[in-house]
This record gives structure tokens, C-alpha cells and sequence, in this order.
């Protein structure tokens, strides 16, 4: 059995304000790069345990080079490092049986630890005309290879947007969120705990949890802050403009042809000022 790990950091267990996520100004941010290696080896002895055979970690947040690698349990491959066309998603093909999004948060606009999707010029992102924040986008990417996401751990509430999108889905609540910057956070033991024990849960009930959104062509349509950034984005061929919401739409039915024209867009966004 093969698993595929995205591993982001915002939900991460004992993680709960950007110092502890930025890699060139946040003062734990040592500490929040041992406990996301500690949250991904508690899946990955739990997935071990439950005969998995072969596990790919791909390091999801920021430069992507966050995860301690001599510290990270053996039996894994870790895929670390960026550029990547496929971003949090790098590696992932039709040959897994299963993905799970580990650290994950919620959404721009919405409650929920350190919330946002991918960027900050970004208000909204639809797939198929249904809002998403990065684990839907990331589950569409999956379901394009028919492989279902089964497990997601973070806080309370990426608990339910997740589940709100995918029926059975297996959280693992690490920690209760209070605000953007604060939350209730288990201890070590009892986090560990959580991810183990919703790891072993969701693989052995891959069957009944369905991939997401695994029709194509598949819409993605990304609304921006500002016309602007609208205006640089819709610059990508193929694209369509609808200038009264400041929304790009892109049809696509190759989940490599989505994840690198949705960073396209994003990073043609960023360049337009907003004065």
C-alpha cells in the first residue's frame, strides 16, 4: 500500500502564530520545524503499523524545506525543496492508494488557525463553482488521479471544512482554535496520540471514502483583491476574465496542467501593486 503525506505547517500540533512558521523572522520557528517532523512521524509509524509499504512526504509550506530530514522516521522518502510544479502536491500520481494532508488549515477569509489559501491576493478559489481553500484544491488535485484523501489533521475547524467537502474523511484535531493567532493545543502526547490513532482509522476505511471531484473538465476560478491582480493573472493563455468580480477562470482536465497554471496565476497576481 503506498501514501502519499502533504505536509503543511499553519496546523501543526503546538503551532499557533507565524512565529513559529516563518523561516527568516519567526523566533520558534526551530521549534515549529521539530513539530511538524514530530506530527509527520507519528502518521507515518501509525500508516507503518497499519501496512503501508511506502510512504512519500512532501514537505507543503513555504520553501518547502522545513522538515527536520535527519530526523524524519527512515522508512520515509522525503520530497523536499522548490521550485516544484505540482507545489504541496509534488509526486502525488495514480499509483497511491491514498492521501492524507497533515497540518492543514482552513481558508482566506474564514476562522481558523493562521487561515488563508496560498496567497494573500487571493479571496476566494472555486473549483467547480464550490469556494476552497488549499485542502480542496489540493483534494481536487487528487481526485484527478483518483486517489482519495482520507485523513486531515489541524485544528477544529480545517476538521469540518474538510468534512463538509469530503463525507468519512478522518480528522485528527490537534489543537481548538480562539482566534487566527491562538488556540487550545493538546499536549505532545495527546497529539501524537490523536494522529495515530485517526491514521490507522482512515486506512482501514479507504474504501468507502470517495476522491474528490474526480470528473473533468474541472473550473477552477480564482477571485482576486483587486483588478489588478486579476488583470496580471488573466495574462496566462486560456484564461477568462470576469471583470466585475475580478475573477480568472481556467478549464483543465490534467491536474499538472491545473497546479501549474493556478502558480502561474498567483505569481503574476503578486506582481501588480495595489497603487
Amino acid at each position: 500500500m503506498k501514501l502519499f503525506l502533504s505536509v503543511d505547517m499553519e496546523g501543526i500540533s503546538g503551532i499557533v502564530d507565524t512565529s513559529y512558521i516563518n523561516p527568516d523572522s519567526g523566533v520558534n520557528y526551530q521549534r515549529g520545524r521539530q513539530f511538524m517532523t514530530d506530527d509527520a512521524n507519528a502518521v507515518i509509524e501509525a500508516a507503518l503499523a497499519s501496512g503501508v509499504t511506502e510512504i512519500v512526504v512532501a514537505d507543503s509550506h513555504n520553501t518547502m524545506n522545513n522538515i527536520l530530514w535527519e530526523k524524519l522516521h527512515p522508512k520515509a522518502r522525503l520530497l523536499a525543496g522548490s521550485p516544484r510544479d505540482c507545489s504541496m502536491m509534488q509526486g502525488l500520481d495514480a499509483s497511491f492508494d491514498a492521501a492524507m494532508f497533515i497540518g492543514y488549515h482552513t481558508r482566506q477569509g474564514v476562522p481558523g488557525v493562521l487561515s488563508h489559501t496560498m496567497s494573500g491576493v487571493v479571496r476566494n478559489l472555486y473549483i467547480n463553482g464550490r469556494v476552497v481553500g488549499e485542502f480542496g484544491f489540493n483534494a481536487a488535485v487528487a481526485g484527478l488521479y483518483n486517489v482519495p484523501v482520507v485523513m486531515v489533521s489541524g485544528d477544529n475547524l480545517i476538521a469540518k471544512e474538510a468534512a463538509e467537502l469530503i463525507p468519512g474523511i478522518h480528522t485528527a484535531i490537534v489543537k481548538e482554535a480562539v482566534s487566527r493567532t491562538a488556540a487550545i493545543c493538546l499536549s505532545r502526547e495527546e497529539a501524537s496520540a490523536a494522529l495515530q490513532e485517526q491514521t490507522k482509522l482512515a486506512l482501514g476505511n479507504i474504501s468507502s471514502i470517495a476522491p474528490f471531484i474526480n470528473t473533468t473538465p474541472l473550473e477552477m476560478a480564482m477571485e482576486f483583491s483587486h483588478a489588478g491582480q486579476a488583470e496580471m493573472a488573466a495574462i496566462v493563455p486560456g484564461t477568462r476574465y470576469e471583470t466585475a468580480t475580478n475573477t480568472v477562470y481556467y478549464s483543465t482536465e490534467d491536474p499538472q496542467d491545473l497546479y501549474k497554471t493556478m502558480r502561474a496565476m498567483l505569481n503574476l497576481a503578486s506582481e501588480a501593486e495595489f497603487f
